[in-house]
């Protein structure tokens, strides 16, 4: 990382000089406006991309599509810290899957999440593939997706209901749905490889770079009330390890070694950094299933980064994306 932080400031320091040469002397200590980037950035992906929740950010798409893309979400972060270098298009959408970045328009469902949240604005209309936004002069692709091709939420759902009819003993959450698992994670593999295909044809000359999923459950499940809200509710310790073991690592192995079977794509790890700040940790960089703050309403977050998450996710695609320019 030393080495990265070292090539960002050089990249800094060539950009103010830049612009020092070509910024007119009565415009001195004004905010100069954005240089144009000659490396074209496009970003795809899921909430775990978008940001969604409010611990990420406010939102930045004015009108409203429904993605739900926020300002400390890791693309927009990397835009800040690589200002000029790149030219972002940010597409990435809440609740999307693999279908809806390669092929499949998405119906964006904003923060309508009956019976948790209505949204005044749901329905929205349909977003195109998120494919579409890479061209023939396309330099960079990071495409962080899989959980809701895997249906994570729908599996954390049924857990926490499973574990609160058991009053927080068992597995009962692996007893009913490890059976279908493999199933799931062979569908995830087979879209992803199919994904890469699509993006590899729309951008040839591209670098894609397939963002994995942080640590969100840790180690000690014991770290994790049950029955609190602010972590995983009632899903049970028993099944949280199971859910940590069998469902999200694989998902980060079926990811990584799809983007080993493409010469043109890299493996972006994101779990081994964040380990020590999953949802049951002091310092947390993923929120739970609500977000409390004082002074505040509780907002439902529903096991998603935050900025600190963002923070984190977007100095490791940072990293390699200037590898993958050098």
């Amino acid at each position: 990382m030393a080495r990265f932080r070292t090539r960002l400031a050089l990249l800094g320091s060539a950009a103010a000089l830049a612009a020092g040469a070509v910024v007119p002397a009565q415009l001195a200590g004004a905010q100069p406006a954005a240089a144009a980037a000659d490396l074209q950035w496009v970003a795809l992906g899921d909430s775990y991309t978008a940001g969604v929740i409010r611990a990420a950010g406010d939102p930045i798409d004015y009108p409203r599509d429904g993605c739900e893309r926020t300002d400390r979400s890791y693309p927009q972060v990397i835009e800040r810290d690589l200002y000029g270098l790149f030219d972002l298009t940010n597409v990435s959408c809440g609740a999307a899957t693999i279908e809806n970045v390669s092929d499949m328009p998405q119906y964006p469902i904003g923060r309508h999440m009956p019976p948790f949240s209505e949204d005044p604005d749901y329905p929205f209309p349909p977003v195109p593939p998120q494919s579409e936004a890479v061209g023939p002069g396309t330099d960079v692709i990071t495409v962080g997706v899989g959980g809701n091709t895997l249906g994570f939420a729908d599996i954390l759902t049924k857990c926490q209901e499973l574990g609160g009819e058991s009053g927080g003993e068992g597995t009962p959450c692996k007893g009913t749905l490890s059976s279908g698992i493999k199933a799931r994670l062979d569908k995830v593999s087979q879209d992803y490889d199919r994904m890469l295909t699509v993006l590899h044809e729309r951008g040839p000359k591209a670098k894609i770079l397939t963002v994995g999923y942080p640590a969100v459950i840790p180690e000690n499940t014991a770290d994790c009330g049950y029955g609190d809200l602010t972590k995983f509710g009632t899903i049970t310790q028993g099944d949280l390890a199971w859910l940590r073991q069998d469902v999200l690592e694989p998902l980060n192995k079926t990811i990584e070694d799809s983007a080993a079977t493409q010469e043109a794509a890299d493996f972006v790890n994101l779990y081994a950094p964040s380990q020590g700040h999953s949802v049951c940790d002091t310092d947390k960089w993923v929120e739970g299933i609500l977000t409390v703050s004082p002074g505040q309403d509780p907002q439902l977050s529903f096991v998603h980064p935050n900025a600190s998450g963002h923070r984190n996710a977007a100095d490791h695609v940072e990293e390699a994306m200037l590898n993958a320019i050098s």
